[in-house]
């Protein structure tokens, strides 16, 4: 099988000879890889030109509706891809995170897209800025798509999630995406954008694979463009180095290897649950993938007292791995990614052990076929302090050292000798171990998992990514961020700080501010469509006169007899009060009285108030009024619905603000009949 790139709209085989790459668990030819004669520049011309404008005119909704049709898609054929998996060296469960874990990435993302963004085309940031004593002029912030493409390079470990994961926040943010998979497992990579393609889905040019050498590719990249890379180090900062990427301060994030590290607490002795979970996680952190993972657990740091136990316990369940053909019953290890790899990973060993001493495996011994095999190696480190190797030499492969410590604050030290890692992990009952962690790793890392019997049965793990998430992490990790939830799709846009007058940043972001122009209509909004409705439609209700009564009856009917609404003498002590008061919450009620048409109608539910704060205190014999304005429209792209944000603002008869709020509401698209 030739790897072909996806280019321009076209399938295209490369012109060289190219090179063969060779099944990690048969050592058999798998495919053949080669990218000369692709004209990369065009790639990123027709990205731009064809796949930005395409992707653009969808809003945030729709992108999202795509991402989860896409991934129902893939993951009706993800047998297909579990079979060809296998040549990668992985076990079915290691695929599953790979394949799986992918597509639940698209899931995430279509529903964190939905959820927490606009069905429009503009993303809002935060609340506006008031810049002008009357209000005439105010700022905000919002962010607006990227008007080039970004390029994803990825490693060889993860060949679906690793595209999956890039592809998914630039896909939401609206920027088109040339993704670049490492040689070694493209095979697998291409198969999945084969179908990606042809499942007539993604916009033309919103998605370009390729297959080999990216060329002259970044010589062609522009300030609108966007460059993550995966990989290691050395790879990654030579790509940041490179000189239009300098010039044209491209966007650049780098996920790179980094010496992770697993804390046991003083706490966890053998016989408690933290060390008989520390133990497995060790473990399944250097099977899982054959240890193959940028978030695998390099160093376990233990308290020196606990050092043996730990060592024992590992040997005694490293001993039940079973390293072999991923598709024999039975195994519970596959192969590394390649031969490459294990001598890689060896000569990396050899290096370590002139300092730590290996107290378990033989690199050396082939412990199954002619692939890529390789027993998992646990080595000891009684000097880390002096010895900096264990803290600079990662052995990408299932290899791990276990590092004592003697006390909290040499605990902390050793793990930050790592100079920035991915994630570290702390195995404790005692919430003050956890804390010192806390606080002494955390800038160190991107991501800290603190582990326990409470969380055990549904935490996903040590070197789990997720894409709530950030997964990144400063220093030797690269200094990057991806994912994370919508910090992800933001890092694919650019934020806009707009000034103006409140009414031309309303007609601009589709989100009503104080201050603009409010539409008044002898139709109640309530009685509106959400297609009739518009930003800024707005009623001024009648007073209502808060009585004594209405506290009363109102403390009698919630149970709330609390002193400042039913006590005078107390009230009247108390700072905020000249004397007895309205419960606020009988003000949300007495307000919906005053704006809402009872009706039957459009508005189908009240789903929520946000943003509630009472600012000014209601004593007997006081008025309110209520300005209610349609403040944001969010229809849902597959349902006959959608959101309407209301901004509520409670006055009394002086005109000062009472309350403010916003309500959320169930609007039909349509007038039922």
């Amino acid at each position: 099988m030739r790897l072909k790139s996806y280019a321009c709209g076209a399938w295209v085989e490369g012109t060289g000879q190219g090179t063969v790459l060779h099944s990690a668990v048969t050592g058999e030819p798998v495919a053949e890889i080669d990218s000369q004669g692709v004209d990369f520049q065009a790639m990123l011309r027709y990205g731009r030109e064809v796949g930005g404008p395409a992707l653009r005119a969808l809003t945030f909704h729709e992108r999202a509706y795509k991402l989860k049709e896409l991934g129902l898609y893939l993951q009706e054929r993800k047998e297909e891809f579990y079979a060809l998996s296998r040549h990668t060296g992985a076990t079915r469960s290691d695929s599953w995170i790979d394949i799986e874990g992918g597509t639940g990435t698209l899931f995430a993302y279509s529903s964190k897209g939905r959820r927490e963004m606009p069905n429009s085309h503009v993303y809002i940031d935060g609340q506006p800025e008031m810049l002008s004593r009357k209000g005439t002029f105010v700022g905000q912030h919002i962010h607006v798509p990227l008007e080039g493409v970004a390029i994803h390079i990825n490693a060889f470990n993860f060949p679906c999630w690793g595209m999956l994961e890039k592809l998914a926040p630039s896909f939401i943010a609206g920027v088109p995406c040339i993704i670049k998979p490492a040689s070694q497992t493209a095979y697998l990579t291409e198969l999945m954008v084969r179908h990606m393609i042809g499942s007539g889905i993604l916009p033309e040019g919103s998605l370009q694979l390729i297959c080999g050498s990216v060329g002259d590719l970044l010589d062609h990249v522009t300030c609108q463009d966007a460059v993550t890379f995966t990989g290691s180090a050395s790879t990654g900062q030579m790509l940041r180095r490179h000189p239009a990427i300098l010039d044209n301060s491209v966007r650049f994030t780098m996920e790179a290897d980094s010496l992770n590290a697993s804390i046991l607490g003083p706490d966890a002795k053998p016989g408690t649950e933290e060390f008989d979970l520390y133990v497995k996680e060790v473990v399944r952190e250097m099977t899982v993938k054959c240890g193959q993972k940028c978030t695998a657990i390099r160093r376990a740091l233990v308290p020196r007292q606990l050092a043996p136990a730990v060592i024992e316990a590992l040997k005694a369940r490293l001993a039940k791995v079973v390293v072999g053909d991923p598709d024999q019953e039975g195994v519970t290890m596959g192969a590394l990614a390649s031969g490459d790899q294990c001598n890689e990973v060896r000569g990396r060993i050899s290096e370590l052990a002139k300092s730590c001493e290996i107290v378990y495996g033989d690199p050396n011994e082939t412990p199954a076929g002619e692939g890529a095999f390789m027993n998992p190696v646990l080595l000891y480190c009684d000097q880390p302090l002096q010895h900096r190797e264990v803290h600079d030499i990662e052995a990408f492969g299932p290899v791990s050292t276990v590092v004592p410590y003697d006390g909290v604050d040499e605990a902390v030290a050793l793990a930050g000798m790592g100079q920035g890692s991915l994630v570290s992990s702390v195995f404790t009952y005692d919430d003050d171990f956890a804390r010192a962690m806390v606080l002494g790793l955390g800038a160190w890392h991107g991501r800290m998992l603190i582990a326990n019997r409470d969380c055990a049965r549904e935490s996903t793990g040590h070197g789990s990514p997720l894409p709530y998430l950030i997964h990144g992490g400063p220093g030797r990790a690269g200094g990057g961020q991806e994912m994370g939830g919508i910090r992800g799709v933001l890092h694919y846009m650019q934020c806009v700080a707009l000034q103006g007058s409140p009414s031309i940043l309303t007609a601009v972001t589709d989100k009503w501010i104080p201050g603009a122009r409010r539409i008044e209509d002898s139709v109640h909004p309530f009685r509106k469509s959400l297609e009739e409705l518009r930003i800024g439609e707005s009623i001024v209700s009648d007073q209502r006169v808060i009585t004594l009564e209405d506290i009363e009856h109102f403390a009698d009917f919630s149970g709330d007899r609390f002193y400042a609404h039913m006590d005078e003498a107390a009230a009247k002590a108390n700072p905020f009060f000249e004397g007895r008061v309205a419960h606020g919450y009988f003000i949300v009620s007495a307000a919906a009285g005053l704006f809402v048409d009872p009706a039957p109608g459009p508005v189908l539910a009240n789903y929520g108030l946000e943003h509630l704060r009472f600012l000014t205190p209601l004593n007997p014999g006081d008025a309110i009024q209520v300005t209610f304005t349609c403040k944001q429209k969010v229809p849902r792209v597959n349902e006959a619905y959608g959101e309407v944000r209301w901004d509520c603002q409670v006055r009394n008869q002086n005109g000062d603000l009472v309350a403010t709020y916003d309500v959320l509401t169930l609007v039909a698209k349509q007038q039922m009949v």
